[in-house]
């Protein structure tokens, strides 16, 4: 059993305080595990400068790993291949999964010799999230006695029946042969060295091979800064209600499918919608709207700083966002955080985040089916509103209590210290708090 604090070497190819998305994710777990364990971490050089100015100190707190001679020029040929800015993510991802190999080799030159002679005491890989990109580290840990740990993996959730067009529209050409990645070479040995294969969602963990299952464990890769949602909503429980939508205006994420279904608590004065964020689908919603006479209840903000955002989204009480593929869900977490009550599509990462206490989910369907369940839902919600204040209060608190990234660096340091002490893996982090 160790009592100590543990020692890892915790691998980050993309991790940036600046950035969003993965990087963003990948920093923020990485940096949040030095609360809980002695933590070195190792990204990739163009993260360097970010994490200076966070306050980390190079060669004592991380070490950057210079792999841009393959690198860059296969990021400016993803970039090519995507066919447009913002589209085309699974060919991204799969140009710079190729590339992902030599940045272990290299990282295998400079710290395998301390591996192998057990200066950590466990070497946990965050980023890449896609589960489609092997580890050449993980088997020589394995042979060196020194538990590897990956995830949280996420990616490749199928796109839904009924959203063809959407899936074109993103030029997510790649996406319909996502699957021969479980061909790929280094798959079989990555998982089989692995000690544990941490889940970020049911669907990733249902790719893994059935002989592997009891290496994984469900822990949603999301969370959220406290520091950054300072504010809570105002929930009345009393009419008129506040909607947000927060994403890019593309199909898929449903902001035309939240203003369809609104339109009559929209013209009713019942209900007012700020929309956030812009895209290509921007300027045909706003002639929606102009279309359907509401535009003095429906605001289109564009794309804001953080702090604004959070500014904007405390003054609702509802996140109506019926995206049909989100693999993560962090803009669900973060309502929550605020109090925002959200209303989701119950499919891939949000349905995973929101239960019957914390949030209302609509059933997968056609895109007709989705505006129809809808706007039966919102009707229901501004015919009685009195539960909103009770519900929002349970989302705040399963937020604050389950998703901040301290909590999440516990959670993995408990996965971390099950394998050290050979104990059975917890099988969902946090546990699930469903009806």
């Amino acid at each position: 059993m160790v009592n100590r604090r543990i020692k890892a070497l915790v691998i980050a190819e993309a991790a940036n305080p600046e950035w969003v998305s993965v990087p963003l994710v990948g920093w923020s777990l990485a940096n949040a595990l030095r609360e809980v364990a002695d933590v070195h971490i190792v990204t990739q050089i163009r993260n360097r400068d970010a994490i200076l100015r966070a306050g980390l100190v190079e060669g004592r707190d991380f070490t950057v790993i210079d792999s841009e001679k393959l690198a860059a020029p296969l990021w400016r040929l993803a970039e090519k291949l995507r066919m447009g800015k913002g589209v085309g993510w699974t060919m991204t991802t799969a140009i710079s999964t190729l590339g992902y190999g030599y940045f272990e080799r290299l990282i295998w030159d400079r710290f395998g010799e301390a591996i192998r002679n057990k200066q950590y005491d466990i070497v946990h890989r965050i980023t890449p999230l896609t589960p489609t990109a092997g580890s050449r580290i993980a088997p020589r840990c394995k042979a060196a006695g020194v538990p590897f740990v990956m995830g949280p993996l996420n990616g490749g959730v199928p796109w839904p029946k009924g959203f063809d067009s959407e899936r074109r529209r993103e030029k997510e050409w790649l996406s319909y042969v996502r699957g021969a990645y479980k061909a790929l070479p280094g798959r079989a040995s990555t998982l089989a060295a692995s000690s544990a294969i941490i889940c970020g969602s049911a669907h990733t963990r249902s790719e893994i091979p059935a002989r592997y299952q009891d290496k994984t464990v469900w822990l949603p890769e999301n969370a959220i800064n406290p520091e950054r949602f300072s504010m809570v909503a105002d929930q009345t429980g009393t009419l008129p209600l506040r909607g947000c939508f927060i994403g890019r205006l593309v199909p898929y994420k449903g902001a035309d499918m939240a203003i369809e279904a609104a339109l009559p608590m929209l013209k009713s004065g019942a209900l007012a919608l700020d929309i956030i964020g812009d895209g290509p689908q921007g300027q045909a919603l706003r002639d929606l709207v102009a279309q359907e006479g509401v535009s003095g209840a429906v605001h289109f903000h564009g794309w804001l700083e953080h702090s604004q955002v959070q500014s904007v989204a405390a003054r609702s009480q509802l996140l109506v966002f019926p995206s049909v593929r989100e693999f993560g869900g962090g803009v669900v977490l973060e309502a929550m955080a605020l109090g925002v009550v959200p209303v989701i599509a119950d499919y891939a990462g949000p349905g995973e985040l929101v239960d019957d206490m914390t949030g209302f989910r609509i059933p997968m369907g056609s895109r007709p089916q989705i505006v129809a369940g809808l706007r039966e839902l919102l009707q229901s919600i501004v015919a009685d509103p009195s539960g909103l204040p009770v519900m929002a209060k349970a989302a705040r608190e399963k937020v604050m209590r389950d998703f901040t990234w301290s909590a999440k660096a516990r959670q993995v340091e408990r996965i971390w210290r099950a394998i050290l002490d050979g104990e059975a893996l917890p099988q969902e982090l946090p546990p699930p708090h469903r009806t």
